[in-house]
């Protein structure tokens, strides 16, 4: 069996590596703060101290990181992936960067004889917590194919989308439908609310029918509750449509419903909500619209 690292134990990165353990395989971990190191020591992991350590031990290793920069420092930069990389050793990304970047570290790893996949996933905290993500991967179909029990120990659909690269395109294909489902859930609500319907009704009529989506199964419930907390942060909601529109930008893409959406994020930051849940852009519209949700608790 293989033995894997895991580099990046934030809200996806801790349950996923718990997933791999408790699928039976040996693993390494590493995170600059020690709080989630320690929960995971306690159910069978081993500790390392920098990613070439971890790199020097394993088979596979995996990050799960915030952004680019991030991502090319563990690999490429001073005490990274690429110091402790043997030949063969497969390294997999889980973080959603640039394609540019993630070819970018593809091509220094392979000069090492380190093969990548970039497979950034998609599901949230939930699908993180239940092993159901979707990972969409791109790299060699040889690597993928040795990778593929570990991916199954945190996923449900697994899609190799083609070479390197492919796989952040794909996240970023899915954070422009995600986007787009929390600005327009956020729009119906308010809309629902100030034109004088129930918005929990509103709901319940409607996601039974063509615009059921899992947004609007998921979302909505911890909305009505009150409920704003991060599965998914809205700084890194933003930062992905950040990247989509420099690849948008990179390739001539027209993409006008992004952009907009990508300023409406950037709001959130603005206004201090950046570490709230992407589903609480709705507070964007609470102050366009001067209106507030209810909630189960409102008078």
């Amino acid at each position: 069996m293989l033995k894997v690292g895991y580099i990046g134990l934030g809200i996806m990165g801790k349950s996923i590596a718990t997933n791999i353990l408790n699928a039976g395989f040996e693993i390494i971990v590493h995170n600059r703060s020690r709080g989630n190191v320690k929960d995971l020591l306690k159910l069978g992991a081993q500790e390392a101290f920098s990613p070439a350590e971890v790199a020097e031990k394993v088979d596979v290793v995996f990050t799960n990181l915030p952004d680019s920069p991030d991502v090319e420092q563990v690999t490429l930069g001073k005490q990274g992936i690429i110091e402790g990389g043997k030949p063969g050793l497969i390294f997999v990304d889980n973080s959603t960067i640039k394609p540019a970047t993630s070819r970018l570290i593809s091509k220094k790893l392979l000069e090492k004889e380190i093969i990548s996949l970039d497979a950034p996933v998609s599901g949230g905290d939930i699908g993180a917590k239940n092993g159901t993500l979707a990972i969409m991967v791109g790299g060699s179909e040889e690597a993928f194919s040795k990778v593929y029990p570990i991916f199954e120990a945190m996923g449900k659909t697994i899609t190799l989308v083609g070479e390197s690269g492919a796989g952040q395109i794909a996240k970023a294909c899915n954070q422009i439908m995600v986007a787009a489902q929390m600005v327009a859930m956020s729009e119906l609500l308010i809309f629902a609310q100030k034109a004088g319907a129930d918005p929990v009704k509103v709901i319940n009529a409607i996601r039974g029918g063509a615009a059921q989506c899992w947004t609007l199964d998921v979302k909505p419930p911890r909305l009505f509750s009150g409920n704003r907390k991060p599965g998914f942060k809205a700084t890194m909601q933003a930062k992905d449509l950040n990247i989509i529109m420099e690849t948008a930008r990179e390739y001539g893409i027209p993409i006008p419903s992004a952009s907009i959406d990508s300023q409406l994020f950037n709001a959130m930051l603005v206004n201090d909500m950046g570490e709230l849940d992407n589903s609480a852009i709705i507070g964007i519209y609470e102050k366009l619209a001067n209106v507030v949700l209810k909630t189960d608790n409102t008078d």
